[in-house]
């Protein structure tokens, strides 16, 4: 026990002699690092630890109970502990030494709590090897005093004895879920038997039970929002919120890129930009001036535009289909070289044209179309209404 105090102590002398010695190192000028909260108390977690690691060892050794491995144990343990102080000291002279020079203080760019990153991350890796010191100690002890368990259970027991409790012998699963070893089913049995297969009265895993728990704690707060407070959206109601915000989406998709339009929904443009965007792509060399001319009065391929004589239908609606998807005599389809909104330009400009009479226009083809005239409200006729009044009088 002495020798084990004596060890301890002189691990605690040889962190102080790490803690002092950049004081030292730096001069009575220089400020000292242990002024940072941070590095006190990151110091003094390494302190506590190697005592852990002291005590730990202490145990371990004298579960071992072995003189020869006791020796060789300790002297491996200062052996350690001589390099780690050592080790310590050696870091310390550069770290915090050149940590108060003014040149680096000057050209430090970066600091961790108040310290230069170079320190912080020695002082957490010490603390890191402490700590996995700690862990393989620990798992050493538990192995050690499972080890000599199983020694005097095979120097004291029987053969009988030690197949019963390797027959009841439990593993690390069995223990989380609780279940019982074999010596203990006669209690559990519900005296149910279906051809050798019986029934036991276990319990249910703890996991599949505060599994089950959580579903009924969610089932309740599920049942409280959405069908009793309505604080939350139901299913039917999140989809038609989903749905209007996508068809919404669409729409001002569509309206940017003008797709919005088709033979269907298709209306007369009178505003002079549209009408002047559908004469430029009509009068696009690479387009309707090929075979309709550049006025509209046709030639040898294409028929005139200006009378009222229509192949294939004069309104609005019928002039952007021959424009989309083309036509008998050789038109070709426009869709996939103008958007829906350009050929409705073009089809507003086409209507404009009507009763221009270019020079050289072709004669007339196909059927005479007249534009429907707007509906109009028919004058009330006041004899009638003079009349019914009487007869329903």
């Amino acid at each position: 026990m002495r020798k084990n105090l004596k060890y301890i102590l002189g691990l605690f002398s040889g962190i102080l002699l790490w803690a002092m010695q950049p004081v030292w190192a730096a001069g009575p000028p220089a400020p000292s690092p242990f002024s940072n909260p941070m590095i006190i108390m990151l110091v003094t977690l390494m302190l506590l630890l190697l005592i852990v690691i002291g005590i730990l060892a202490n145990i371990l050794i004298g579960a071992a109970d072995v003189k020869l491995k006791r020796k060789k144990a300790m002297e491996k343990g200062q052996s350690a502990a001589a390099l780690l102080v050592i080790f310590m000291l050696l870091s310390s002279t550069g770290v915090f030494a050149q940590g108060t020079t003014p040149e680096t203080t000057a050209t430090a760019a970066k600091t961790i709590a108040g310290m230069s990153a170079s320190t912080f991350y020695i002082m957490t890796g010490v603390l890191f090897i402490e700590l996995m010191i700690i862990i393989g100690l620990l798992i050493n002890i538990k192995f050690l005093l499972k080890t000599e368990k199983e020694k005097f259970v095979t120097e004291t027991a029987t053969p009988e004895q030690i197949a019963e409790i390797k027959r009841n012998k439990l593993s690390w699963w069995d223990r989380f879920n609780k279940l019982k070893p074999v010596s203990e089913e006669a209690d559990l049995d519900l005296g149910h038997d279906y051809d050798g297969i019986r029934e036991l009265d276990n319990r249910l895993p703890p996991w599949w039970l505060y599994g089950f728990y959580l579903t009924i704690i969610f089932a309740g707060i599920y049942l409280w929002r959405y069908h009793v407070s309505h604080t939350a959206p139901s299913s039917k109601e999140e989809y038609e919120r989903s749905v209007a915000k996508a068809e919404a989406r669409i729409q001002e998709y569509m309206k940017k890129k003008g797709d919005a339009v088709d033979e269907n929904t298709v209306k007369l443009l009178t505003s002079a930009d549209d009408i002047a965007a559908g004469k430029a792509i009509f009068t696009d060399p690479s387009k309707c001036v090929v075979c309709h001319g550049p006025e509209g009065g046709g030639n040898a391929i294409g028929p005139n535009l200006t009378d009222d004589y229509w192949i294939y239908g004069g309104n609005i609606k019928d002039l952007f289909k021959t424009i989309k998807y083309g036509a008998k005599n050789g038109m070709k389809s426009w869709k996939d070289d103008l958007s829906p909104k350009q050929m409705a330009q073009v089809a507003s400009y086409i209507k404009t044209l009507r009763g221009t009479k270019p020079a050289n226009a072709r004669e007339p083809q196909g059927e005479l179309y007249k534009e429907e005239a707007a509906p109009s409200t028919p004058a009330a006729d006041s004899t009638a209404t003079k009349n019914n009044s009487v007869t329903m009088k």
